[in-house]
């Protein structure tokens, strides 16, 4: 389901510069990339779906098209990661949650380390709670 999803985002058109400038938006799901070289490339399309005839129904499975997918695979654990958690259902106020979090220091009170690491280890035990 998540390699679907990918390869439907990927064959998403970029708007144009004019319809960026006019305010147009990428459609949700459209993949935005850094410079890559080309190998992330092939391996993020290494795969395609085909249909297998199985006892007489029609059975579709991904098949290899090269060796080397391991750009498709991490893509895909990622996707997987994120909706098991919830990140594919924030809206605004999760984000700005979560970054409120995160930018706030470590409080500096004066607990020994070997304490400090206990309530760590327990504190990231916890899942960040999504409400929607």
């Amino acid at each position: 389901m998540a390699k679907d999803e990918l390869y439907r985002w990927l064959r998403q058109d970029r708007p144009t510069d004019e319809d960026l400038d006019r305010g147009t938006r990428h459609p949700p799901g459209y993949c935005h990339f850094p410079r890559y070289s080309e190998e992330y490339f092939k391996q993020l399309t290494a795969e395609r779906l085909v249909t297998r005839i199985v006892k007489g129904y029609r059975r579709p499975e991904w098949q290899k098209m090269r060796e080397r997918n391991e750009a498709l695979d991490c893509r895909v654990y990622a996707r997987a990661a994120a909706g098991r958690i919830g990140i594919d259902r924030f809206q605004e106020k999760h984000w700005a949650e979560l970054e409120r979090r995160l930018a706030t220091p470590p409080a500096s009170d004066g607990k020994p380390q070997q304490e400090r690491t206990r309530v760590q280890q327990t504190r990231n035990q916890v899942r960040f709670k999504v409400e929607i």
